[in-house]
């Protein structure tokens, strides 16, 4: 795993830094964002002859996979920034299209490239004030990321694959992860 991520994020070192303590939280949330913001994007592509699914939604009071899709980069910023103690930049609307969602993506991508190992010292511990939904939430850095931010983006991004998959786009487990290898047709 750790070759195929250094792909995505080219460090001394390798992608995750073991035993380094400023780099933890670090560790377990930029790389990770980036590797599903890319999944996320190989999807969205995919969606080029049929790119009407993505207005499909899995429940009439559900998002729409290109919102689902929209929303997953949000929250790669609005979580990996305030742990690294930064304002979680802004990302210029390019639409709703398979092009404007790759944009969105990219520039999500592009700027969690910009964030530091070193702005994650001290972001265990470090106080991040938020909401959720109607909820004003006060958590430790580490309770924000894995009991809030990772499982949130993650809910988005699993729901833009389930509609896409839903819609008929032929994706599987490995265009979800970008790890698991099926042979082509094979289901479960």
């Amino acid at each position: 795993m750790q070759i195929f991520l250094q792909k995505i994020w080219p460090r001394p070192g390798g992608v995750f830094q073991q035993g380094a303590a400023m780099t933890a939280m670090f560790d377990a949330s930029v790389p990770v964002f980036l590797h599903y913001l890319d999944r996320l994007a190989a999807m969205v592509e995919r969606t080029a002859r049929q790119e009407q699914v993505l207005q499909a939604r899995l429940a009439p009071d559900m998002f729409t996979a290109a919102q689902q899709v929209a929303t997953a980069a949000g929250f790669a910023l609005r979580v990996a920034f305030p742990l690294a103690g930064a304002a979680v930049p802004g990302i210029e609307d390019h639409g709703m299209d398979r092009i404007g969602l790759g944009r969105r993506l990219a520039a999500a991508s592009h700027a969690l490239r910009g964030l530091e190992p070193a702005a994650f010292d001290g972001a265990e511990t470090r106080r991040i004030r938020h909401r959720a939904g109607f909820a004003e939430l006060d958590q430790s850095g580490a309770e924000f990321l894995h009991l809030f931010g990772m499982p949130n983006f993650m809910f988005h991004a699993a729901m833009a694959f389930a509609v896409l998959r839903q819609e008929g786009l032929e994706i599987g487990k490995a265009d979800f992860d970008g790890l698991h290898d099926y042979p082509h047709g094979f289901r479960f």
